[in-house]
């Protein structure tokens, strides 16, 4: 598919790399998950590390972040030092770092980003922290100023949190509206609430994860009336999969983008452009053979 496009690739900005014993309680979490959210979740690419990093590679994905998130206190930093050895090792993958609210995540924030942080993950409903508190507002500001994005799991699925939705973040964004934030899973289930906050705010985007796939569809349908809404907002919609989470094939993904019909500049933006645009990373303009071929 990206190939037919003219493009060099994809960039994926959902993807996860953890430390074992922390991906090993994110697997177990889903192994357990099915009652929760009414269909088991076969974890598609469990496999070890080095495996993963080269299946991406096979497909095509040229630069990957190692999305990661603490669950309590005292959490982040050490993770956030884990992702910079992590990318330090692999030239393909994006430095990483998350945050708790906690006293120190102004300073360890501070520091992730001199050490060249270029994406961040928030995850509000497995921390289970409002957004709006206190304690993040320097996070929220040292991000803001750097124009560095951060990846924000604040919708309300697959399960409701105490403080996901539209309206905690929403009240983030009021007071910090140039924060460059990728809204996880389109945020679904409410799409046409996070459409609109993208709409709002000029420098929110939203992330394709696990959105349109047929497992989603069975569940959470993406309302037609909608589409319009991905056209309109062509620019801020980059490529997300949930790697190696999904219990799906990769391809899944892909395919869901592809059956919404919106065209091919749609789809080179989504695949590539759009996430090249917020990295700083050149875009590609099709090959006129591959345009030809599209016609």
């Amino acid at each position: 598919m990206w190939r037919s496009l003219g493009l060099p690739g994809l960039l994926d900005l959902h993807v996860h790399f953890m430390p074992r014993n922390v991906m090993d309680k994110v697997w177990a979490y889903f192994d357990a998950a099915g009652p929760l959210v009414g269909t088991d979740w076969p974890i598609e690419y469990r496999e070890e590390e080095d495996v993963r990093i080269e299946r991406l590679r096979e497909m095509g994905v040229l630069a990957f972040p190692s999305l990661l998130y603490p669950h309590k206190p005292g959490m982040a930093a050490w993770l956030n030092a884990w992702a910079g050895d992590f990318a330090a090792r692999h030239d393909d993958v994006l430095h990483t770092a998350t945050f708790f609210p906690e006293p120190e995540a102004g300073a360890y924030v501070e520091q992730a980003l001199a050490a060249g942080a270029r994406v961040f993950k928030a995850h509000v409903q497995v921390g289970a922290y409002d957004p709006r508190d206190p304690l993040l507002d320097p996070v929220w500001s040292h991000l803001e100023r750097a124009g560095v994005p951060v990846i924000v799991h604040c919708g309300n699925g697959p399960m409701p949190g105490a403080f996901t939705g539209v309206r905690p973040f929403e009240e983030v964004l009021v007071r910090h509206p140039s924060l460059v934030a990728v809204i996880a899973h389109m945020g679904m289930p409410d799409y046409a609430d996070f459409l609109a906050l993208a709409a709002r705010f000029p420098r929110v985007h939203l992330d394709t994860t696990m959105a349109f796939t047929t497992w989603t569809e069975r569940r959470t349908p993406f309302p037609d009336e909608l589409t319009g809404s991905l056209l309109a907002l062509g620019e801020r919609i980059v490529l997300g999969s949930d790697f190696p989470n999904t219990p799906y094939a990769y391809a899944e993904q892909i395919a869901g983008l592809v059956r919404l019909g919106l065209g091919d500049d749609w789809l080179r933006g989504v695949l590539h452009d759009n996430a090249a645009g917020l990295l700083g990373l050149p875009r590609f303009a099709p090959r006129s053979d591959a345009a030809d071929g599209q016609k």
